[in-house]
């Protein structure tokens, strides 16, 4: 069994100021492309506390939604009841997911493959649960375009940033990440988020859509 993870302090500052927080900057409108036109069966990785199950569409049969850490887990199971997708919570890791090859039509992370502890695992995992020409959707904060911030983050990632905030790292380049891992990218778009007028180093995010390649059914 994988060990547990426990992120107390940052479970409770996320679930009550830096999501609320997001939510006021405007990432709603992102998680709703996110889940755009998704239909079948979804896997939700790193859930966190269910914000983005009231956008997911009618069409989707089910979600399983699966959150390593004990506090945000038990919120989205709370959040699952109230809205109109058919959400299951479990526990699990991206690295190690409890289900069957080729079991879900789609996988969803959002804000995920910064703080998982072997981003190329998990990108295996989702691979391997994915059905051919199944879906990925991603939402993440990633390296930045300038020297100068990725140095920042090289810093910060370094030192207190994954301490403070529940194992993310700011600087991974999730998209070379995406296409090692055996996805096809086929859709990517970068930009700032939040917008401010000083840099931070989690600004630099990806929305965007790979597929697991359909070939791999011959």
């Amino acid at each position: 069994m994988a060990p547990q993870v426990s992120h107390p302090v940052f479970a409770r500052f996320y679930a009550r100021v830096a999501g609320p927080g997001l939510e006021r900057a405007g990432i709603t409108r992102y998680r709703k492309r996110l889940v755009a036109g998704l239909s079948g069966r979804v896997i939700e990785i790193g859930a966190g506390h269910g914000l983005n199950f009231p956008h997911y569409p009618a069409e989707v049969r089910r979600v399983l939604a699966i959150e390593p850490e004990p506090r945000l887990r038990a919120l989205a199971a709370e959040t699952a009841r109230t809205v109109p997708a058919e959400v299951e919570v479990a526990d699990g890791r991206a690295e190690q997911l409890p289900v069957p090859d080729a079991s879900f039509d789609a996988a969803v992370v959002c804000l995920t493959l910064c703080s998982v502890a072997d981003q190329a695992a998990a990108l295996a995992e989702i691979h391997r649960v994915l059905r051919p020409g199944g879906h990925l959707r991603f939402l993440e904060h990633v390296q930045a375009d300038t020297p100068g911030m990725r140095r920042v983050q090289r810093a910060v990632d370094a030192t207190f940033w994954p301490l403070l905030c529940g194992g993310c790292h700011t600087g991974r380049d999730t998209r070379s990440a995406i296409i090692a891992a055996g996805f096809t990218l086929t859709e990517a778009e970068r930009f700032a988020f939040p917008e401010t007028r000083i840099p931070l180093p989690p600004a630099t995010h990806i929305l965007g859509t790979a597929q697991r390649p359909r070939e791999e059914e011959h």
